[in-house]
């Protein structure tokens, strides 16, 4: 199976492509302290909204920051949003629709009456509506984009547990006497996870792209902090004489949310039973 699945990964050149960016970001994220040239927060008056030149090859900010500096430190925040936020989003949704899934009835019924409803409001304007009542920071952004993202989590396990608990191997189980907990978390969920994790690939860019939408709108991610939507947030502001402000945070931004999309659709191809040969 992990041999199928390496093989099958790797002939397909787009899901290369996007594990290769995904891995430089992490480099970048992590060797921050080494590879910007500049303190991100460092304020030079004297070169306000500098032109990309040799000494900054991304142009300065209103405030004379070097916008490179600060977009390899808004890389490494984008990714701690990214991964904590579907880390939350992952860890209700699948605990949740196992629940459902597995014991169905009015149990079932409950709990996606209640995804419905959560699915009836916009959730971007649900995070906007929280976000506009707490103090926006970056941990209030990584839990409330985690408690408006598990529904669909939810869906996708209950529909894996409702076909795999009627499985030989889940009845054997019940046989030999193993309680629910353990049918659940060692005989059902490790057979459901594979599209849990095709699911975890392409929300950590749900969650980068709505990071970076709030942090344009200003209640995501706050300054002094570096982060790429707050960079285009100056972009919008100066946009008719700074068009680098705008343009390379957005091409990060394009990037990655590409990159992680890429690898989340190789994972899916390379796990498709139909695809097998």
């Amino acid at each position: 199976m992990g041999k199928d699945f390496r093989k099958r990964f790797w002939k397909n050149r787009m899901a290369v492509v996007g594990s290769v960016i995904v891995v430089l970001l992490f480099i970048v994220s992590l060797l921050a302290p080494w590879l910007a040239p500049y303190d991100p927060n460092a304020i030079d008056l004297k070169n306000v909204l500098a032109p990309p030149s040799g000494g900054n090859p991304f142009g300065t900010d209103p405030l004379g920051r070097d916008v490179l500096s600060r977009m390899i430190w808004g890389a490494g925040i984008s990714l701690k949003v990214g991964f904590v936020a579907t880390g939350i989003a992952i860890l209700i949704g699948t605990m949740l629709g196992a629940v459902a899934g597995y014991y169905g009835r009015w149990v079932d019924a409950v709990i996606m009456r209640f995804v419905d409803i959560m699915l009836c409001f916009p959730a971007f304007f649900l995070i906007l509506a929280v976000i506009a009542l707490l103090e926006p920071s970056i941990w209030n952004i990584m839990i409330v984009i985690g408690l408006t993202g598990w529904m669909g989590v939810t869906r996708l396990v209950r529909a894996d547990f409702i076909s795999l608990k009627e499985r030989d191997f889940v009845q054997a189980a019940r046989v030999i006497g193993a309680g629910d907990l353990r049918i659940i978390f060692l005989h059902i969920l490790p057979n459901a996870m594979a599209s849990v994790l095709v699911t975890a690939t392409l929300g950590v860019a749900g969650a980068i792209l709505t990071e970076s939408a709030l942090s344009f709108l200003g209640i995501g991610v706050q300054p002094p902090t570096p982060s790429w939507g707050n960079i285009l947030t100056a972009g919008k502001d100066n946009i008719d004489i700074a068009w680098w402000l705008s343009f390379y945070p957005g091409l990060a931004i394009l990037i990655t949310v590409l990159g992680y999309n890429l690898l989340g659709e190789g994972i899916r191809d390379a796990l498709d039973p139909r695809l097998r040969r």
